[in-house]
């Protein structure tokens, strides 16, 4: 955990009971062997709508999907992230930007300042957590 991040328990329950059912998971395609596929059919199994963000916008589990953030015609509640770290500040920038109310980014995915800009912009943001193993732990 990181406590300066505020990345705890709290604010993980917060995201996946409060903040609304709408997840563009970023990096989400039709490939069976990533872990973004099985991310999105457990989100899928506790109730959250799916939206597959990849250049190819490929309709996965059923969902259609779109190229970017920018792309999708309706709103998100959260963005979670699995692109790699070099890469995932401009994901939380775009997800401020398309009017977001939290970003997650999943294992490994670390970016300080790219939290400090989503925090500064009043989301909540999780780091280097999975929600497919923190979502079962819920008191449902």
């Amino acid at each position: 955990m990181y406590a300066d991040t505020g990345t705890d328990a709290e604010t993980i329950r917060r995201i996946l009971q409060d903040t609304g059912d709408t997840w563009a998971v970023v990096g989400l395609s039709n490939n069976e062997s990533r872990t973004a596929y099985g991310v999105a059919a457990v989100l899928q199994r506790f109730g959250k709508r799916i939206v597959p963000v990849h250049p190819k916008a490929e309709r996965v589990h059923g969902e259609e999907g779109y190229a970017s953030l920018a792309d999708i015609p309706f709103p998100v509640d959260v963005v979670d992230v699995f692109v790699n770290s070099e890469l995932a500040g401009a994901v939380a920038d775009e997800a401020v930007a398309v009017g977001a109310k939290a970003v997650w980014f999943q294992l490994g995915v670390i970016d300080d300042a790219a939290y400090e800009r989503t925090r500064a912009a009043g989301l909540d943001m999780v780091m280097d957590h999975c929600p497919a193993m923190e979502i079962p732990l819920l008191d449902r």
